[in-house]
């Protein structure tokens, strides 16, 4: 039977093939799978259907939803397939479960064969266009995001749909003053690139989003990651590399130096800037260069990374010279270099509470991150999360603050037992966190190490991007009673996952595989509930500035459902419970009168208009007035701020704004929620100039980065106010205290 399969799958694969004869030179370079990517689709198939938390077969019901799940990520937004290029493959819908347990994925490329066509085709009609004239006072609308749109039905509705959008690149570059001749080639140098893009991808770029179709079908988080992937990831997670440091970006099919690592060997060596394009490169005394002109990022980086102390040589032009002036060769030595800008970083807010100042800490973690394999080697200074934070901790006590805030925004999770040594520097010893396996086996991890290093109150700010780690730990913290969670509920992610390396199965020592990162249980609140669905609700609560029908948990149509357990064996270190009234009231009555927070929530009215409405117009007179509206919206806040701006007022921690798809497509970016700021007004966030990022002058742009980064944090700023309330209850009240928090030593005002 399954031969008899097998010969269905290769007669439609060809059939497919044979429907678009007329593919062009690059797409008719067909991108077929290696012997490694179909020995790698096995075994994860053995494992995701044997080992996983939501162990499922890989059958026709299966194989079904990969169908959707692999057309879905090649065009999500629906502008490159027809319907009737679905429907051709349609007779191998239930069928690629037997391409993989047969080892031939000639269908999933041939699928993605069809795409290469159907992208030419579409990226070819747009240049096309850039010849005609467009009419910007007829009353036509685009649709800004399709994903939940049905397929094209016809070639004719497919091109009409590219009509408005190259309308829509058009008019956003007219209204930012552009003339006609720019604006044609603004646009055909940036559909140029969409194609030059597409023609880099490579067979393993196209495995891996055919295998992570099939992971994702199954349960949210479980990925496929190439040998690639899987090399960043590891360095995600420990937050090092060895190369030279230098932050790289490809433009106009240069490699460009974005930015230098202070202390690496980049900018120790003081013959590199901001700018550079690199041009070539040679390892140690080879005798030529590599040419990169025109490769993919992640290839350049390949070859500049290296063994430390090995030497890697560049054929730089420099940032300020013609293409044709003369080169410069630099040689570096290559080192560790330390990812700092991921790692906890802390700063202090000053909050006047009458005649009395209350120092906050803040902490801002952006990853729980763990150096795994120097932690295995026995590595002393072995980089953490936990160790950096008690470090930091350690620098504001005797920096004398009055209350911490650790900030877990767009903390997307990361090493599970980092989150569970993090809670063990603020609660004495005990549970933090259980995990049910599928076997329905419970296991519970706890910090086992008496003593808190930080033992005064504390409160940590969330938001929807805060998940799994870091929602492990805001539980823990919440269930504990110790500290105040403050934001938005959080993601919802309640699931573990753990990498399986995929070569350990290869019967050839040199091929890799990749790795699986595979669900393999749920963790549970100590207090038996669980984040999975429904994140943490935070005590006090701030305006929700996310788009939460398309982003967090509860936007998977194949999430796990939220269940609970029994509840761990654990003594509650407070219960600040009597607080949360009181400060969600005076919360309340300040974000009233601070005019930065009614502009933050104009600003998210705004964008869920924008959401809801997921059209603008193609008229030019209506988008003028309603640029118009914008301009003279931001230029009030402006004047505002700018009058009443104080030092102190510039000087908060950088936070995250949110953003959107609409907000980019319509809304100036100075008005996009989370920045209404001072920076912002001064144009680091300008008005929509119909740009891409790589289409702008990089000095200029990264000027504005740095604005934006350092601008005011207006939900920062009121957590630390908010922390600031409950020391000043805490110390006006020391019966309260005694009783919300009894673990801490009465304390009070100097003069109360």
């Amino acid at each position: 039977m399954k031969k008899q399969m097998l010969i269905v799958v290769l007669a439609l694969a060809a059939s497919a093939q044979a429907a678009v004869p007329q593919l062009d030179k690059t797409a008719a370079m067909q991108l077929k799978p290696v012997a490694a990517q179909t020995q790698a689709a096995l075994w994860a198939s053995r494992l995701l259907a044997r080992y996983h938390y939501k162990a499922m077969p890989l059958d026709d019901a299966l194989s079904e939803k990969i169908f959707d799940r692999y057309f879905k990520a090649l065009d999500a937004e629906k502008l490159f397939f027809v319907q009737s290029d679905i429907d051709q493959f349609d007779g191998v819908r239930t069928k690629l479960d037997d391409a993989i347990n047969n080892e031939n994925l000639t269908v999933p490329f041939a699928i993605y064969g069809v795409y290469q066509q159907r992208f030419n085709e579409r990226i070819a009609y747009a240049r096309e266009l850039l010849k005609t004239k467009f009419d910007f006072t007829v009353d036509e609308t685009f649709q800004v995001d399709r994903e939940k749109a049905p397929w094209p039905k016809t070639e004719d509705e497919a091109r009409d749909l590219w009509r408005k959008r190259v309308k829509n690149d058009w008019l956003r570059l007219k209204l930012a003053g552009k003339d006609d001749k720019g604006i044609r080639e603004t646009l055909d140098k940036r559909y140029e690139n969409y194609q030059s893009r597409v023609r880099k991808l490579n067979n393993e770029d196209v495995f891996q989003m055919f295998m992570n179709a099939y992971a994702t079908a199954i349960e949210p988080h479980t990925n496929y990651l190439g040998p690639r992937s899987a090399d960043n990831f590891d360095i995600a997670m420990r937050l090092s590399l060895e190369g030279i440091g230098a932050v790289l970006q490809t433009r106009d099919e240069y490699t460009v130096i974005r930015e230098i690592v202070p202390g690496s060997p980049a900018g120790l060596s003081g013959k590199l800037k901001v700018g550079d394009r690199i041009v070539g490169v040679a390892q140690s005394d080879a005798p030529g260069f590599t040419e990169v002109l025109g490769w993919r990022i992640d290839d350049v980086v390949q070859l500049i990374r290296g063994p430390k102390d090995s030497t890697v040589r560049l054929d730089i032009l420099p940032a300020d010279a013609s293409t044709d002036a003369k080169h410069v060769t630099v040689a570096l030595v290559r080192k560790k270099i330390s990812m700092e800008e991921q790692s906890a970083k802390k700063s202090v807010i000053e909050v006047k509470d009458g005649n009395i100042k209350r120092r906050v800490g803040v902490i801002s973690l952006p990853t729980f991150y763990q150096d795994f394999e120097a932690r295995r080697k026995g590595d002393k200074d072995f980089k953490s999360a936990t160790r950096d934070v008690a470090r930091i901790l350690a620098e504001l006590k005797k920096e004398k603050v009055d209350n911490v805030l650790i900030d877990l925004r767009n903390n997307g999770g990361g090493s599970l037992n980092e989150a569970v040594e993090l809670t063990g520097l603020f609660i004495d010893k005990g549970p933090v966190v259980q995990q049910r396996t599928a076997d329905t086996k419970v296991e519970v991890e706890s910090d086992n190490n008496p003593g808190l290093v930080w033992d005064g109150p504390m409160g940590v700010l969330i938001n929807r991007g805060s998940a799994s780690a870091s929602e492990i730990f805001a539980a823990a913290i919440q269930d504990y009673g110790r500290g105040v969670i403050i934001g938005e509920p959080s993601f919802g992610k309640g699931t573990v996952q753990t990498l399986v390396n995929l070569d350990r199965f290869s019967p050839n020592e040199k091929a890799r595989l990749g790795e699986l990162k595979m669900t393999i249980a749920q963790f549970f609140r100590i207090n038996g509930g669980t984040t999975q669905l429904r994140g943490v609700t935070p005590d006090i609560k701030m305006p929700v500035t996310s788009d939460t029908e398309n982003f967090g948990e509860s936007s998977y149509d194949n999430a796990l459902p939220w269940v609970s357990i029994k509840p761990a064996v654990y003594v509650p270190a407070g219960d600040l419970k009597e607080l949360f009234a009181p400060l969600q009231k005076r919360h309340e009555a300040r974000i009233a009168k601070d005019k930065d927070f009614q502009y933050l929530e104009e600003d998210i009215a705004q964008a869920r208009k924008l959401r809801k409405e997921n059209a603008i117009s193609l008229n030019e007179a209506v988008r003028r007035k309603e640029r118009d509206a914008e301009e003279a919206r931001a230029k009030l806040r402006e004047a505002r701020l700018l009058v009443n701006r104080t030092p102190a007022s510039d000087a908060a921690a950088p936070g995250a704004a949110i953003d959107s798809k609409e907000a980019r497509s319509k809304v100036p970016a100075m008005a996009k929620p989370g920045k209404p700021v001072v920076a912002a007004l001064k144009g680091a966030l300008r008005t929509d100039d119909g740009l891409q990022a790589d289409e702008r002058n990089l000095t200029a742009e990264l000027a504005a980065e740095k604005a934006a980064k350092d601008a005011k944090d207006v939900m920062l700023n009121e957590a630390a106010h908010v922390l600031a309330d409950e020391v000043s209850m805490l110390k006006t009240d020391t019966r309260m205290a005694s009783r919300v928090m009894p673990y801490m030593p009465p304390t009070k005002d100097a003069g109360n």
